[in-house]
C-alpha cells in the first residue's frame, strides 16, 4: 500500500505543472481547443498521425509538464521574448529578427520551417517534439508578459497582491486571471469562441512577428497600470477581462492557422 502511495505521489509531480507557467492549465488548453475548431481536416489527419489521441488542447501543456526533468532545461527560454520597453513597432521587428537565440520568436519559425519540410524526413519523436513545443509556444507569446522587459523577468520581479494571495504580475496574467472565471478550458473556449471568416482571414494574414507586437503593446499598458505591492481585484478582472479574451481567441486562431499552413 505504501509503494503505491509513493508511486502516486512521483507521477503527480512529474505531471502537474509548476506555477508561473504560461496561461497555466486552462489558458493553454482553451488557445488549444479554439485553434482545434479551425483546424482542416487535412490538418486534423496529420496532426492525429503525429499525435495520436492526443488532442492539441491537451498537447499545448506538455512542455511545461517536463520542466521538472531537467534534460529539458535547455528548452527555458524558448517559452518568451523579453524586450525592453519604450521601443517602436519596427524597433521590435528589428530586434525579433535581428534575435537568432533560443527565445520564442526564432525557435516558432524554426519549427515551422522544420515541420513544413519536405527536403527530408524527421524521425516520429522529433515531430511529435517540435509539434507540442510550437502549439505550446504559439500559446505562450499570446501571453502578454511573455514578451516583457527583461529587467523584472516579464513581470516576475514586480510583486503584487490578488485580492490576499501574493503573487507577481507575471502569474496574474498566467494563472490568477483566468482562474477567477471559474470555467473549464471547454466552458471558456465556448464562450470567446466567436470570429467570422472574414476576421479569421485577417488574423491568420498577420507575420509572426505582429503576435509579439500586440502583446508588447500590451505589457506597456500593464506595467504603467501598477504599482509593486499593489492589490489586484474585481476591479482589475474587470479593466483587463476583454484583453484577456482576446488574446485567447487570437492565440488559438493564429495557431490553428500556422497548423493548417503547415499540413496543407
Amino acid at each position: 500500500m505504501k509503494t503505491t502511495h509513493k508511486l502516486l505521489l512521483i507521477c503527480l509531480f512529474f505531471y502537474l505543472p509548476l506555477s508561473g507557467n504560461a496561461w497555466g492549465l486552462t489558458g493553454h488548453r482553451v488557445i488549444g481547443e479554439i485553434a482545434d475548431s479551425y483546424l482542416t481536416k487535412k490538418a486534423k489527419r496529420e496532426i492525429g498521425k503525429i499525435l495520436g489521441f492526443e488532442s492539441v488542447a491537451m498537447a499545448s501543456n506538455w512542455p511545461d509538464f517536463i520542466k521538472s526533468n531537467p534534460a529539458y532545461d535547455y528548452l527555458d527560454n524558448w517559452h518568451y521574448t523579453n524586450i525592453r520597453g519604450g521601443l517602436t513597432q519596427n524597433e521590435v521587428k528589428a530586434f525579433l529578427e535581428a534575435d537568432t537565440t533560443t527565445k520564442a520568436y526564432a525557435k516558432i519559425n524554426f519549427m515551422v520551417n522544420e515541420l513544413k519540410n519536405r527536403r527530408y524526413v524527421l524521425s516520429p519523436e522529433t515531430k511529435t517534439h517540435y509539434l507540442r513545443l510550437l502549439i505550446h509556444i504559439v500559446g505562450d507569446i499570446h501571453q502578454p508578459m511573455h514578451v516583457g522587459r527583461p529587467d523584472d523577468r516579464g513581470g516576475n520581479s514586480i510583486k503584487v497582491k490578488w485580492f490576499s494571495e501574493d503573487t507577481n504580475l507575471h502569474r496574474v496574467w498566467d494563472n490568477n486571471l483566468i482562474d477567477f472565471q471559474k470555467l473549464s478550458y471547454t466552458e471558456y473556449a465556448e464562450a470567446i469562441n466567436h470570429t467570422t471568416r472574414e476576421e479569421r482571414s485577417m488574423l491568420q494574414s498577420q507575420p509572426v512577428s505582429q503576435w509579439f507586437w500586440d502583446s508588447y503593446s500590451i505589457t506597456e499598458r500593464l506595467y504603467a497600470d501598477v504599482k509593486p505591492d499593489q492589490r489586484l481585484d474585481y476591479v482589475y478582472n474587470y479593466k483587463y477581462i476583454d484583453v484577456l479574451n482576446r488574446r485567447l481567441l487570437e492565440g488559438g486562431v493564429h495557431l490553428a492557422g500556422v497548423l493548417n499552413d503547415i499540413f496543407r
